[in-house]
């Protein structure tokens, strides 16, 4: 992940492509949560669902990032720890909701899976392509890099599961998808907090902009 400004200060989001590239992005995360959460009800697939949550989670962590840019370091990072908590919270729901379906498990529709799951990889593909250029930035920043690319690894094992459900005439391979997913949420909330944290205790206000 090279440095998108070329020194080592870290980017704060503050560039009228940033923005547009962010809202575009933001456009695209919120028809897939749409598409792919009616898709996963009608397919009965923990692993869509999972992945329609990402979506809409991604959508306001992308208008809260755009909501914060140009403000003090400080209440960036609170915005990135707040993120960073939700994202963890929705990882152990997901992880939840897969350990209760465990106990019930009904073969989901492969085809569905399979025909949503490489549609919203095409969305996600185009959004990494959006952000790559912008994926070292500070806390705020990196949580929607961190976000978009979930979403992208997230598809793929959504593929995988339907293939895998398509294979094995099982629920399991989507159950494994969906908490699998989970524990990559936990661990890129983990990493958000991390950097927040650390950029909010460093923050003093003497290096905040004036006016």
């Amino acid at each position: 992940m090279g440095n998108c400004c070329g020194h080592d200060a870290k980017f704060d989001g503050a560039s009228a492509d940033f923005k547009r590239r962010l809202w575009a992005v933001i456009f695209l995360n919120a028809s897939m949560f749409v598409v792919e959460m009616t898709a996963g009800h009608l397919a009965g697939s923990q692993a869509l669902q999972a992945d329609a949550l990402d979506f809409f989670g991604d959508a306001l962590t992308y208008g809260l990032s755009l909501a914060v840019i140009g403000a003090p370091i400080k209440t960036r990072a609170m915005a990135a720890l707040a993120k960073g908590t939700s994202l963890a919270l929705m990882g152990a729901w997901i992880l939840g909701s897969t350990l209760y379906h465990v106990l019930m498990v009904d073969v989901p529709r492969a085809e569905i899976m399979g025909l949503v799951g490489f549609a919203a990889l095409v969305v996600n593909v185009v959004s990494v392509l959006l952000l790559v250029r912008y994926k070292d930035g500070d806390a705020n920043v990196r949580s929607v890099w961190l976000c978009s690319r979930n979403d992208a690894i997230g598809n793929v094992a959504v593929m995988l599961a339907a293939l895998g459900v398509w294979g094995t005439t099982s629920g399991w391979p989507d159950l494994v998808v969906a908490a699998i997913m989970a524990g990559l949420f936990l661990s890129s909330a983990l990493q958000i907090l991390r950097q927040a944290w650390a950029e909010y205790a460093n923050s003093h206000p003497a290096n905040e902009p004036v006016g």
